[in-house]
């Protein structure tokens, strides 16, 4: 998308708009300004946001980071970070993640998730024929990577946040109601929408002493003064670059127009036999200039109706769709008025009486220590359950405003989404079976695609752009799936208490309210035909985890017994949850429709008495249950003689592989060297390990990160008292066509 572009084009084609800055020096020479007698001041709070800054929050450039992972090096890096921030230069962080679902750009994330695959399959061939570690520059994280840095965030003390609904919405929400100093981030939404202190993630860079956070420092101001832009005219800009609401394609035709026919670049557009779109930088310059042209802001159907004037089809609904975008961006670009209060999507953050702090605009540039103002401490974000806390105290009743928390068995068909991409965006309507409709349209009709929709203005060819909506790539299907189970207002509440604090695993709120789940993607072998993926490998895992969310064992016991009152047939409901992942044979627009499953053995109980139940033999069940969905329900795994506590979830993992129902998955020497790294009594003692022998194809020695791993499921799951149970998605990292387990699992502790 255009937007996504201004972040290369700032960096690249902006001189004097990124100036370097140390963070720790701004924050050391606003403390010494402090001659007031007192107590000091609280720690000025900078917002990471953590799904563009993973990388350099994985510990910087690892050499041999395909392994997956360098956990010890990572945790010695976070936990560096966090002191010399706190205590060389008095700067407290909050790490912001990534927790929404994120319909409403669904073609981005799946574009991006089939570069990805393309990726991990260079770093296969790689590794395989040259037996080395890849290139930095096809850096992917591990699936599991976010929330290994969320649990190690916990265990330094740092302050973690997770959106819900919107991540730029809300992170912007953030930043402004509670008075942050900075942001440290990469994405052109942000630096579209004016963030007065704008700061690099991917320039971040912790010298060894601990003395130094340099980075690059955005000045916005420059930019669009290069630009000949004003601030106002910035959400205009950003609408019309293309994005998530108003895509590229329709954007195409007015690209073209704005550069004409003696453009060099004019030629592609009429030799080509599909849409082409100009050079990002060649747009951008384009559109600036154009908005600047703009007399009337405030008449935003002028302006539509100038942009689309030779549009010949869904000319409304374009027009709609960019008022949408610009309210969008205007709203993500003002504070929040005071009158209003904090922003809904954060109200929990806050204590339920709590005073907000006032929002200051600390728009600075280096040496300016007014970037690090005194700010009243941020309410603690990683509070536990734990304790005197009432469930009916908390604010925000689930119970009231129906419309807050809509599941499929209250929801209405939604309207039409934002985004033209993909139209199972938003809820779908309830139905008693699954089925697969094919929604057509005026702008999906063979008849008009040979038209391409927009005809070229203003160049003189005359000559039409076929639309992307025709190719592959963008197509979907509308898929209709029962109603979910209902959801105790009391389950969901704790649900999304533990999102929005981080302490949960993202995707099982969104299970739990919209029945969906996206899977990241794997580091796998796609031509190796032997190996199941990962999606597939650890399916049943998931089936069994659905099935406990969402009280299936319950439904199933309460259905028979009123069978036999009634001396009818046994109807049982289906429970199903879609599954979005980018797969070798299928579009990540197409979700694999996977039905709940329950136990066979015992009854699990309810997903009430898993989560809030206080007496002895419900840890008993919800230990009990962690292991029936890894297939691992044996006494003797539970006997600390047998298997330490800490070897339990890795025995579990490759007792779950072992009995993959289509066959041996793990060759000898990956076997051997599972039960080397992983079960070993040397744990302790990497410097041991990392000089194991063990026979394979590629490799002479193997190194995998399990001793590595053990460090940050022992001491993290210990800080983070988490009653409730929690089975979080099973995640594999392979490499060398050699499949390596790669498993999360976040368990709670009475």
């Amino acid at each position: 998308m255009g937007v996504q572009g201004f972040q290369d084009y700032l960096e690249k084609r902006c001189p004097g708009a990124a100036i370097p800055v140390d963070l720790l020096k701004l924050g050391r020479t606003a403390g010494r300004q402090h001659h007031h007698p007192g107590p000091l001041p609280p720690p000025a709070r900078i917002l990471i946001d953590a799904d563009s800054g993973l990388q350099r929050l994985y510990g910087g450039y690892q050499t041999d980071w395909v392994c997956g992972g360098e956990w010890n090096a990572m945790l010695g890096y976070l936990s560096a970070l966090s002191q010399a921030c706190l205590y060389q230069g008095g700067l407290e962080l909050v790490v912001v993640f990534n927790g929404t679902l994120g319909k409403e750009r669904w073609p981005e994330w799946a574009r991006r998730a089939q570069g990805q695959r393309q990726t991990a399959q260079l770093i296969v061939n790689h590794v395989g024929s040259k037996a080395t570690p890849p290139p930095r520059a096809w850096f992917l994280p591990p699936a599991c990577l976010s929330h290994c840095v969320r649990l190690a965030m916990f265990r330094f003390r740092v302050r973690v946040v997770q959106t819900l609904e919107d991540h730029h919405q809300e992170v912007l929400s953030l930043y402004r109601d509670f008075g942050f100093c900075g942001l440290i981030a990469q994405d052109s939404e942000f630096a579209l929408c004016n963030v007065p202190a704008y700061f690099s993630s991917h320039a971040l860079k912790l010298s060894w002493n601990g003395k130094n956070l340099t980075t690059h420092q955005y000045l916005l101001s420059e930019a669009a003064r290069q630009l000949g832009l004003k601030t106002q005219q910035l959400p205009y800009f950003a609408a019309l670059l293309g994005n998530h609401i108003l895509p590229d394609e329709d954007l195409a035709a007015f690209h073209w127009s704005l550069l004409g026919p003696e453009h060099p670049l004019a030629s592609l557009k009429v030799r080509a036999h599909q849409l082409v779109l100009p050079p990002c930088e060649v747009v951008i310059k384009a559109v600036s200039e154009y908005v600047s042209s703009i007399k009337d802001l405030g008449n935003l159907d002028a302006v539509a109706r100038d942009v689309f004037n030779q549009s010949q089809s869904r000319m409304e609904d374009k027009v709609e769709r960019f008022k949408k975008a610009v309210e969008y961006f205007s709203s993500a670009s003002k504070p929040r008025p005071l009158s209003m209060g904090p922003s809904p999507h954060l109200s929990c953050v806050l204590p339920p009486q709590g005073v907000k702090p006032p929002y200051r605009n600390a728009l600075c540039g280096p040496g300016h220590a007014s970037l690090f103002q005194n700010l009243p401490p941020l309410p603690d974000c990683n509070d536990s359950l734990s304790g005197t806390m009432v469930y009916m105290d908390w604010s925000a009743p689930y119970d009231q405003g129906g419309s807050r928390l809509t599941n499929h068995h209250t929801s209405a068909p939604s309207g039409p989404s934002h985004s033209p991409s993909s139209s199972s965006d938003g809820d779908e309507p309830n139905d008693s079976s699954h089925h697969l409709t094919d929604k057509s349209s005026a702008w999906d009709d063979p008849a008009s695609q040979g038209s391409g929709g927009d005809g070229s203005h203003g160049n003189g060819s005359g000559s039409n752009i076929p639309s992307l909506l025709s190719m592959a790539t963008r197509s979907h299907m509308d898929i209709t799936t029962p109603p979910l189970p209902q959801i105790s207002a009391e389950v969901l509440r704790v649900a999304e208490h533990r999102h929005r604090r981080g302490l949960m695993y993202p995707e099982i709120y969104h299970i739990l309210t919209k029945g969906e789940m996206k899977m990241a993607v794997c580091i796998e072998d796609d031509c190796n035909s032997e190996m199941p993926p990962a999606s597939l490998l650890f399916r049943a895992a998931r089936q069994y985890s659905y099935g406990v969310l969402f009280s299936l064992a319950e439904t199933h016991r309460h259905l028979e017994r009123l069978a036999m009152s009634n001396r009818g047939p046994l109807e049982v409901p289906p429970v199903i949850v879609k599954e979005w992942s980018s797969g070798k044979s299928k579009s990540a627009l197409t979700p694999e429709l996977v039905p709940a499953l329950c136990f066979r053995e015992w009854t699990c109980p309810n997903l009430r008495r898993l989560w809030l139940g206080r007496a002895s033999e419900d840890r008993s069940r919800r230990t009990r249950a962690f292991l029936a969905c890894l297939r691992s329900d044996c006494p003797a795994l539970l006997n600390a003689a047998q298997v330490p506590q800490h070897l339990l979830l890795m025995c579990c993992v490759l007792r779950y592989m072992m009995q993959w129902p289509g066959g041996g998955i793990l060759q000898r020497h990956e076997l051997d060297a599972f039960l080397a790294q992983a079960v070993s009594n040397q744990l302790y003692e990497p410097d041991q390990l990392q000089e194991l022998k063990v026979q394979h194809p590629y490799y002479h020695t193997i190194t995998f990160p399990w001793s590595r791993h053990r460090d940050v499921t022992d001491d993290v799951n210990a800080d983070v008292a988490c009653n409730p149970w929690l089975l979080v998605g099973v995640c594999t990292y392979s490499h060398c066509g050699d499949d390596v387990i790669n498993a999360l699992i976040e368990k709670t502790n009475d």
